[in-house]
């Protein structure tokens, strides 16, 4: 009988150690995101989150940081990451609020989707899907936040709170440096809070999707393409320093047009690696 239950811990032990094994941070900066079902969605938020469901992912890396402005200005003065100038589909690169640049370790805000994604290209890498999105920031387990359930504040992510936006911070710089607050699950930073963050996804409520949105390592409809005739708008996930506590909830969506013109947002992003 001990024989036995030796067996069946060391068993136990090898599973726990190739699981470990299976997910490990190859790339600099990177968290890798273990294979594995998660709860994505919610059932008591709002409607476009519907229906919680278990979605399984493959496994994963996600930059452990926001793509700062001090990144971003590396892929400048390459001559990229200036798609939309190039096609005139924005106007603007950059902080609307003070110089570019001026603080280096903050988020880069302000950029379209078409130029987030060129910069991830850039980097030999790719925008994260929705789903790698949240699961980055609820667990497997479905939790409401990167930490947990304990509601949101300015202790923990760079929110709205008590009417201050970006805990008070100056509104000529409402963001902040990236990892100010503490680190969530996975070794990842800001990933509630701070900017707003791109997604490869094309925007439609799941319960109107269909199957391209479930599944095995969901990619949603027109499989995150450049253009898609079933939406004309771009999944967010994050919330931002603008925003209140509940919209740095893991399963709030936000929609925006791909091109971030003519109506402006101060949106960021990081990148995925498959």
């Amino acid at each position: 009988m001990k024989y036995l239950l030796l067996l069946v811990i060391l068993s136990c032990l090898e599973i726990k150690n190739q699981t470990v094994k299976s997910c490990e941070n190859k790339y600099k900066n990177m968290s890798c995101i273990p294979a594995g079902e998660f709860i994505r969605g919610s059932n008591i938020h709002e409607k476009d989150e519907l229906p919680e469901t278990k979605i399984y992912l493959s496994e994963f890396y996600l930059d452990i940081y926001e793509v700062t402005n001090e990144d971003f200005a590396n892929c400048t003065s390459a001559g990229k990451c200036r798609e939309c100038l190039k096609n005139k589909t924005c106007n603007y690169i950059g902080p609307r609020y003070g110089k570019p640049y001026l603080n280096p370790k903050q988020p880069i805000t302000g950029v379209s989707w078409f130029t987030a994604k060129e910069y991830c290209e850039f980097m030999g890498k790719r925008l994260p899907t929705e789903s790698e999105f949240e699961k980055a920031s609820r667990g497997e387990s479905g939790e409401i936040y990167p930490w947990g359930n304990e509601i949101a504040n300015c202790k923990l992510a760079v929110i709205e709170e008590n009417k201050k936006k970006g805990c008070g911070n100056s509104i000529d710089l409402p963001t902040s440096d990236v990892a100010s607050k503490p680190i969530g699950r996975y070794g990842l930073y800001d990933i509630a809070g701070n900017s707003w963050e791109w997604t490869s996804d094309w925007y439609i409520p799941f319960d109107k999707c269909g199957e391209e949105c479930f599944g095995k390592d969901p990619k949603g409809i027109c499989s995150g393409k450049n253009k898609c005739e079933q939406s004309f708008k771009k999944v967010l996930k994050g919330g931002s320093w603008y925003w209140d506590k509940n919209y740095a909830r893991g399963s709030k969506r936000r929609a925006h047009n791909p091109e971030n013109y003519p109506e402006y947002h101060h949106f960021g992003f990081r990148c995925a690696k498959s």
